[in-house]
């Protein structure tokens, strides 16, 4: 017993002992970890957040730590912006003992991933939405870090050069989304035996290529597959028996050839997305047992859709067939979708009447889009039965008859979004929309509405959108939108509004578009306004608006785009109207779509254009405007506003013209450096124009025209390298006009009826046209007198010469014909055989262009039309070797065996001469030995052409030996290369531009912040660096 005892007591020592020194390792393990964490926090650039991060807290207190027993566990510093490297984070966060989790998304976090020190426990690391660099190869530094299983590394710039070795990482779920990864051998890098048992995969957002290995696609394990917008364009790979895969993404690539045998193992899946591709063909079958959510849009799928997607729709969620060219109607199977809350089959050619009958029968139905379709009818009252649907886009068909009043009847009610735009309906907008009491977007453009706004709307407390415009109402903008502070669209323009603008609205602060353009509305333009911080565009242009311009709109901290042109406007253009330039910012337009129709210029017409707002709004309808307003549209820009600069932007469109405004134009106006088109035309605007107009480097357009301007032309407007149309007309300007710049290609017109203006494109300063006249008559006097002592001899010669001409005329014609028969025969032959890119109509008019051919140091080569189809084999696309904004670009092998490039202009009405022109005599003024020459061109009726010379090889890496500084030049014109090359034509910079780039170049400055270089997010031109994206549409201009 005593034995016993003791041994008892020699345990219980033990143990106590054995506490003793586990809570002292575990005190040394916690210290430790303070002051790990302490040195982190020193090293960051912003360690406001870390405030609470001292010696004497605990360290389990600290923001953004969980511990288990003491010790550090889990760290998220999600979205702090700390501003730090990955070698810091490596040494002081990576290397605690006990770490488990550590996520760093959006910290600012730079570097690369170096060599890194880790623990055994760590499982799951977060490292997105920062600036890491290098190549992915570098995540093998990670291979330390054993129990890794999740690893985060979206919205980086890591690249795909120079991959080694494949990463020694037992990953189950690895996020590789939104990097610089190109090519084909990524996919094979990361799996070249096996998958590892991957579970989750993401690599969306790239520009990978290539065939998709069979080892990923047979992967036994995974469930999660994201390999979408991307550069694949391969056939579907297949996935094997597709044990475990649950969610496939593979949209916005170039996929193509049958889908249905590849996924036809894949009975798991419960989310597909095969949008954005080229499949054709029906709607293919797919594995619908567990699927929840389809999206098969933007894709070139025909046909009726099929009987077996609505008997398999009883799980489905999300369904979106849209963007295709899919017909008939909705099946009446799709009744039997009861778990369905959003249905999309917009912008296909489905007709007939809406089938109210299986919408209701969807009882769980939240969204429903049908716009751009064929759809007719009546709407009936039965809508009202859709309890639970929030939105309903009816937009873009063909619908009649009145808004049905009972749409909201009931006391539950749940629609946020109405769209009914670009239909035929008629009557009055009913009072009782009031009762959509959930209401945040409301769109009734496009119609033919009459009678007055109602005054009831001013009760939808939560409404955002406000959007009828082109109707027929009439009365005055109710008092009641007071009510409505919510508001930020309210667009009512190409209506018959009277009145003033109501007082109320300056209730109404958050609004940040107002529209009210081609009504009647009269009064002053309120000063309140000014109030509106986030106001961005202002449009009350084609009113009858009097009174000054309110000073107070300098106020406006948002204000981008300003249009007051022909109304009653009187005074001075105050000068704080450009008070907040620098410090524009404009967040609040995202993603607004939008149209700018460029105006004709005819004398009807008036202002620079007009700016829509445009969603669900079918393009090919565009003509209704025209019943409304007298221009003859020359272009039409597309797109959706998504602003980049950020606080320190400046207004972009300026259009006070036609008023009557007097006084002199403000020198403040130099300060707006992002404005692109500014017209202050058709007023009484008086002294001199201000050199400050030459700072406004983005400035696209400039009408002063038609006012009381005098002086000279300031030889600062040299500096517009952007400069596109200039109108400086009916003036008293005086002097020469500049000798530089853009200035050298506008025609006359330009500055016409200024009688103190000289110099080229006018006549030459110093000559009196008067005397030029005289001396002229006498000099003909002299000519007859000479001429009559010569008509004996020369009948004699012309007697001779005439039989001799007869027959060789006779002969050339002959021939010319013969040739023009087979060139016929061939042109046709090759517009119809389908092999052509386009049928091609000659004429045999060369119509004179005001070309000036003496800035080119060598001779231009007038080539025949036939000649540079003959060299392209009728424009074929096997010689198209590139397209641009305005036009194509072909390969071809002229009759002398020259390699040329040929760019066939796109021909649009009112512009192409201009364009050609322009372009031809920027090539003739600036000299490079890295810009190509042109060496001619062709003109025939509505076609043009250019000739440049062919580059193989555009660079000789010797070079760089013999002049080192030519790799910062070489980069610099790699720039304007990439930019050239973007995939999205609307950013990519006109040839004027490319032009003042190079000019830059050659000058020596390089091309800095200020330039007209696009940044990643933006674009080029004023207009295009806050996504106006002035995207050309050629399609969408008016027919002449």
């Amino acid at each position: 017993m005593k034995t016993f005892s003791s041994f008892s007591l020699f345990l219980l020592s033990l143990t106590f002992l054995s506490l003793q020194a586990s809570q002292g390792s575990t005190t040394s393990s916690s210290y430790k970890d303070t002051q790990q964490l302490l040195n982190f926090k020193a090293s960051v650039s912003n360690p406001t957040f870390l405030s609470n991060w001292l010696p004497n807290q605990n360290t389990c207190n600290f923001t953004g730590i969980t511990c288990k027993d003491s010790l550090v566990s889990s760290i998220d510093l999600s979205s702090t912006h700390l501003g730090t490297n990955f070698s810091l984070v490596s040494t002081f966060l990576l290397s605690l003992d006990h770490l488990e989790t550590l996520v760093l998304k959006d910290i600012n976090l730079t570097g690369t991933i170096s060599f890194t020190k880790c623990n055994t426990f760590l499982t799951t690391l977060d490292l997105s939405l920062n600036s890491l660099s290098g190549s992915l190869s570098d995540i093998s530094n990670l291979g330390s870090c054993s129990s890794l299983n999740s690893l985060n590394l979206s919205n980086n710039g890591l690249d795909s050069s120079f991959l080694k070795d494949s990463p020694r990482l037992n990953l189950e779920v690895l996020d590789l989304s939104n990097n610089k990864l190109s090519g084909p051998s990524v996919i094979t890098w990361l799996f070249q035996s096996s998958c590892n048992g991957m579970q989750q995969l993401a690599l969306k957002g790239n520009k990978l290529t290539g065939e998709i290995g069979p080892t990923l696609a047979t992967c036994e394990t995974l469930t999660h597959l994201d390999l979408s917008s991307n550069n694949f364009s391969v056939g579907v790979p297949s996935f094997g028996d597709c044990l475990a895969l649950e969610y496939l993404d593979i949209s916005a690539n170039k996929f193509f050839g049958d889908i249905s045998h590849p996924l036809s193992s894949c009975h798991k899946l419960s989310f597909l997305n095969i949008s954005s591709n080229p499949f054709g063909g029906n709607i293919p079958v797919l594995p619908v047992q567990n699927l929840r959510f389809l999206y098969v849009a933007d894709n070139e799928l025909h046909g009726e859709i099929p009987s077996w997607l609505s008997t398999a729709c009883s799980n489905l969620i999300e369904l979106d067939l849209s963007t295709n060219n899919l017909s008939g109607t909705v099946p009446s199977g799709f009744g039997a979708c009861s778990s369905l809350e959003s249905l999309d089959i917009s912008e296909n050619k489905f007709s007939g009447e809406l089938p109210i009958d299986i919408f209701t029968k969807m009882g769980a139905l939240k969204k429903l889009f049908l716009s751009l379709n064929g759809f007719s009818g009546v709407l009936p009252d039965s809508l009202s039965q859709l309890v639970k649907l929030e939105t309903l886009d009816l937009s873009a068909n063909n619908f009649s008859g009145f808004i049905p009043s009972a749409l909201c009847q009931g006391t539950e009610t749940n629609l946020k979004e109405l769209f009914l735009q670009n239909n035929l309906f008629t009557g009055s907008i009913p009072s009782s929309l009031s009762n959509c009491s959930q209401l945040v977007s409301l769109d009734l453009s496009f119609n033919n509405l009459g009678g007055t706004i109602p005054p009831s709307l001013g009760s939808l407390s939560k409404l955002r959108d406000m959007i009828i415009w082109l109707n027929k109402l009439q009365g005055e903008i109710p008092q009641e939108l007071m009510y409505i502070q919510t508001l930020e669209n309210l667009i009512l323009d190409f209506n018959e509004l009277t009145g003033t603008i109501p007082s109320g609205l300056s209730n109404c602060t958050n609004l940040n578009w107002i529209s009210l353009s081609n009504n009647k509305l009269s009064g002053e333009i309120p000063a309140w306004i000014g109030q509106f911080s986030k106001l961005a565009i202002l449009k009350l242009s084609n009113n009858s608006f009097s009174g000054r311009i309110p000073p107070e709109l300098g106020d406006c901290k948002s204000l981008i785009w300003l249009d007051l042109n022909t109304n009653k406007l009187n005074g001075t253009i105050p000068p704080e109207l450009f008070k907040q330039s620098g410090s524009i910012a404009v967040k609040y337009l995202s993603q607004k779509s939008y149209v700018y129709i460029k105006n004709d210029g005819s004398k009807e017409c008036h202002g620079a254009g007009n700016l829509l707002e445009f969603a669900g709004i079918n393009k090919e309808q565009l003509n209704r405007i025209s019943t409304r307003n007298p221009c003859n549209f020359t272009r039409v820009y597309g797109g959706k506003l998504q602003p980049t600069f950020y606080h320190n932007g400046s207004i972009i469109f300026l259009d006070i013209s036609y008023n009557m405004l007097s006084g002199s134009i403000p020198k403040e106006i130099g300060s707006t450096m992002y404005l692109y088109i500014l017209n202050l035309g058709h007023n009484n605007i008086s002294g001199v124009i201000p050199q400050e107009i030459g700072d406004i480097r983005s400035l696209n357009i400039l009408d002063l025209s038609s006012n009381r301007l005098e002086g000279p032309i300031p030889q600062s407007l040299t500096a517009l390298s952007l400069l596109t149309d200039i109108d400086l007309s009916n003036n008293y300007l005086s002097g020469m006009i500049p000798e530089m710049g853009q200035l050298e290609t506008f025609p006359a017109s330009r500055f016409q009826n200024n009688s103190g203006l000289c110099g080229y494109p006018l006549s030459k300063c110093g000559e009196d046209p008067s005397s030029g006249l005289n001396s002229q008559h006498q000099k003909s006097h002299r000519r007859q007198a000479s001429l009559a002592g010569s008509v004996a001899m020369g009948l004699l010669f012309s007697l001779f010469c005439i039989v001799g001409l007869i027959i060789v005329a006779i002969e050339t014609k002959k021939r010319r014909k013969k040739k023009d028969a087979s060139f016929d025969g061939y042109v046709d032959s090759r517009s119809h055989s389908g092999t052509a890119n386009v049928s091609w109509k000659l004429t045999g008019a060369r119509e004179a262009l005001s070309i000036n051919l003496a800035t080119f140091e060598k001779p231009l080569r007038k080539l025949t039309f036939a000649d540079l189809l003959d060299a392209t084999n009728g424009f074929h696309n096997d010689s198209l070797i590139g397209s641009g904004g305005f036009g194509d670009v072909y390969k071809a092998q002229l009759k002398d065996g020259s390699i040329v490039a040929i760019k066939k202009l796109i021909h649009i009405s009112g512009q192409g001469d201009r364009e050609f022109t322009a372009e031809m005599e920027t090539i003739g003024k600036i000299k490079h030995r890295n810009l190509v020459p042109l060496l001619g061109y062709c003109k025939v009726g509505e076609e043009r052409l250019l000739v440049y010379e062919y580059m193989s090889d555009v660079f000789d890496p010797e070079l760089m030996k013999e002049d080192p500084t030519l790799e910062i030049e070489l980069l610099q014109h790699l720039k304007v290369a990439c930019a050239c090359l973007d995939d999205r034509p609307w950013r990519r910079p006109t040839m004027i531009q490319v032009m003042a780039m190079f000019k830059e170049i050659q000058a020596g400055c390089g091309i800095d912040s200020q330039s007209t270089i696009a940044t990643e997010d933006g674009g080029f031109g004023a207009v295009e660096m806050v996504e106006m994206s002035i995207k050309e549409v050629p399609e969408l201009s008016s027919k002449q």
